[in-house]
């Protein structure tokens, strides 16, 4: 053994080693211990390739890290986004949603086509007529290359900084004016009638302002606590919109988008229709809306956990998507919020292939329940009574408890806020604190009977006027007309007066007062305004510039003003908008006056009624649901049968300030107890236990 380990040694003195591969080599070196930094550098090899778990552990970490990196870089860096787009440099085409950035500066136009500059490295490019094509387009710089080094793009990214606020604010600035422009150049619509002329608003300015909140602070906040927010974390969903106007369907589809994303789920949107403005708001608030209404939102919705369709109009979608996917029925709810027969019509062939459907009121879900059994058509399901409610941002500005509020932000400094409000916006309006403001907001056509409304105010106005006239008429036949002889006045004639007087609440000094005397000892008549201010109806109308506006029927409106001087000095109008709390916050009173069968629920009226207003409604459809008569506002007849009606309840009012703050205050009180956003997603919850998947 001794030779074998000084076998090195002696092997040294050879002035040749046999070679590697020999046996000679093989069995002198079979003994022979490895070198010590040979094995530690061959042992941590070995060890490193037999536990393989902590190679796999390694690599997931690595591929993690990649993950975030490149999920960072999307998120924050801007000009990079369109290369995340890009395969071999040319545009994905199947991009479900747009990314819009957070600098958002102005609206998105409603008319064919428009180009909207978003910041200085992108534009949106909308085509209304065709299918919804939106697209991110990046700008580039003639004779440099798109595939330019990153560290380039920064530096000049860098460079462009500080002239890009500038420039975006003059761009943003042209862009709004040509919108303005477009919404103003509507051929069909008369420019000579002077009450077109007084528009006002919106005062979305002036709320951040008297408030004292940016877009960022109107977000309301899930209730962690409710069964609504642990049914739908971590869920997707598409919303189907028919369209994008102003009105009670769409925004309620968009605010239930905003609590599911609070509440964790995951949100696509998809538009049938760009109809009105809304395409800015929801980017605002992040809503993915996705590329398309065809195979792109059919593949999105077959993906999701539930389909919640917001209008009879979505019945063609429906169709379309049960046809690729006819199992595609069980995941949708159809929330219906029309109540007229043609939307039935609409809707029949698909009623029954759908999961489950959603009403806003019993009126329209009797209704509705009729109609099937008339055409045989047999449900699915039990439909759900989901009503809406009022959103956080208006109950915060409301003074009503919400998400919103902070121990900075109470309820009772929020009401104190809306009184400045209040006063800054009737300042605009031309308004006294005695002026009546009567309110109606909603789309100008036929069946929300703004009309019949202008006949209204005109039948109240001049009977307003009548006991002024004839005392005025009454007092010039005091006159001496000969030469000093004048003409008594009857009795009956003076308890005519005296009873006119106090039906107006309006004490006549002359007849009331035996101390006003005339020379010759005789009672002298007084009309003098003086004495007791005059109050007057003032009459807001909205929306001008809603795509659901018929233009023969503002034509008709716009006519009837024309020829009635008194009532048009009376009336002012306002542009369809979002930002309504300041116009609540103004008003007096609000009136519904839907024709035909009613109103399906109403979402303005809960609002009006939130704001402390009463409500004077037509005694059909939804309205007479929410409202109660004499408790929180008055009801009147449908069509010219109740114009006579709605006069008396407007000169009711109008003479009677402490009745309307009664019934307004009753109705508030109504509101906080039925018409709350938790009261709205409690129900909710039966929607999500009977369609969503499990």
């Amino acid at each position: 053994m001794e030779d074998l380990r000084l076998s090195p040694l002696r092997l040294g003195s050879f002035k040749s080693s046999p070679p590697k591969g020999s046996p000679t080599f093989r069995r002198v070196h079979s003994g022979r211990t490895p070198r010590r930094e040979v094995k530690a550098n061959g042992g941590a090899v070995q060890w490193f390739r037999s536990n393989r778990l902590l190679y796999w552990l390694l690599l997931i970490t690595l591929w993690t890290y990649l993950g975030f990196y490149v999920q960072s870089r999307w998120a924050h860096d801007d000009d990079n986004k369109v290369e995340y787009l890009r395969f071999g440099g040319k545009l994905r085409g199947d991009v479900l949603h747009v990314e819009q950035s957070k600098r958002v500066d102005d609206s998105v136009a409603d008319k064919s086509s428009h180009t909207v500059v978003v910041d200085g490295t992108k534009v949106v490019h909308v085509d209304v007529n065709k299918r919804m094509h939106v697209a991110l387009a990046k700008k580039e710089e003639d004779g440099v290359s798109p595939r330019r080094s990153l560290t380039a793009r920064r530096r000049r990214r860098r460079r462009r900084k500080a002239g890009r606020s500038s420039s975006r604010s003059k761009k943003t600035q042209k862009v709004r004016k040509a919108v303005e422009d477009l919404d103003e150049q509507d051929p069909e619509l008369p420019k000579t009638n002077v009450t077109y002329g007084k528009l006002f608003g919106p005062f979305g300015s002036l709320e951040d302002r008297i408030l004292e909140w940016s877009p960022q602070k109107r977000s309301g906040t899930c209730d962690r606590k409710s069964d609504f927010k642990r049914l739908v974390w971590s869920r997707r969903f598409v919303l189907l919109f028919h369209e994008l106007s102003m009105t009670g369907a769409p925004i309620s589809m968009m605010e239930l988008a905003s609590e599911l994303m609070s509440c964790g789920a995951t949100v696509y949107a998809v538009v049938l229709s760009r109809r009105g403005g809304l395409l800015q708001e929801l980017v605002r608030r992040r809503i993915k809306v996705v590329e398309d209404k065809g195979e792109l939102s059919f593949k999105t919705a077959m993906k999701a956990d539930l389909v919640v369709a917001g209008s009879a109009v979505c019945a063609t979608w429906i169709d379309q998507y049960m046809d690729h996917f006819p199992a595609g029925g069980s995941q949708i709810a159809w929330w219906v919020m029309e109540n007229r027969r043609e939307y039935f019509d609409r809707a029949k062939p698909v009623l029954d292939r759908v999961k489950l459907l959603i009403f806003l009121s019993e009126v329209q879900s009797k209704q509705w329940l009729t109609w099937c059994e008339e055409e045989n058509v047999k449900i699915r399901s039990q439909p759900v009574i989901v009503p809406l409610s009022v959103n956080d941002e208006l109950a915060f500005v409301a003074g009503i408890s919400s998400s919103l509020n902070t121990p900075t932000l109470t309820t009772e400094m929020m009401k104190a806020r809306r009184q400045t409000l209040r006063e800054s916006v009737r300042k605009e309006f031309g308004l006294t604190d005695e002026d009546m403001l009567v309110m109606s907001l909603s789309s100008i056509n036929p069946t929300k009977g703004q009309l019949l409304l202008l006949e209204s105010a005109a039948l109240a106005l001049d009977r307003a006027n009548e006991p002024e006239q004839l005392a005025e008429s009454k007092h010039s036949k005091t006159k001496n007309l000969s030469g000093g002889k004048k003409e008594k006045i009857s009795l009956s004639m003076r308890h005519r007066l005296r009873g006119s007087a106090r039906k107006m609440k309006i004490k006549s000094p002359g007849l009331d007062n035996p101390s006003v005397l005339s020379a010759t000892g005789k009672r002298k008549l007084l009309f003098s305004a003086n004495v007791t201010q005059k109050q007057d109806l003032k009459l807001l109308l909205g929306s001008v510039g809603s795509k659901s506006n018929k233009v023969a029927y503002v034509k008709e409106m716009l006519n009837f003003l024309s020829k009635n001087g008194n009532l048009s000095s009376s009336v002012v109008w306002t542009l369809a908008t979002t930002r309504v709390a300041s116009l609540y916050s103004a008003a007096d009173v609000y009136v519904t006056n839907s024709q035909g069968i009613g109103e399906t629920f109403g979402r303005v009226t809960i609002e009006a009624m939130g704001y402390g207003l009463p409500v004077l409604g037509t005694d059909a459809g939804g309205t007479k649901e929410i409202v109660e008569h004499n408790v929180t506002g008055l009801l009147h007849p449908v069509g010219r049968l109740g114009n006579k009606v709605l006069a008396q309840n407007l000169l009711y009012l109008l003479r009677n300030p402490s009745t309307r703050l009664q019934l307004g205050s009753e109705g508030r009180k109504k509101v906080e107890k039925m018409y709350m956003k938790q009261h709205m997603y409690k129900r909710f919850v039966d929607v999500l236990v009977k369609c969503m998947r499990p």
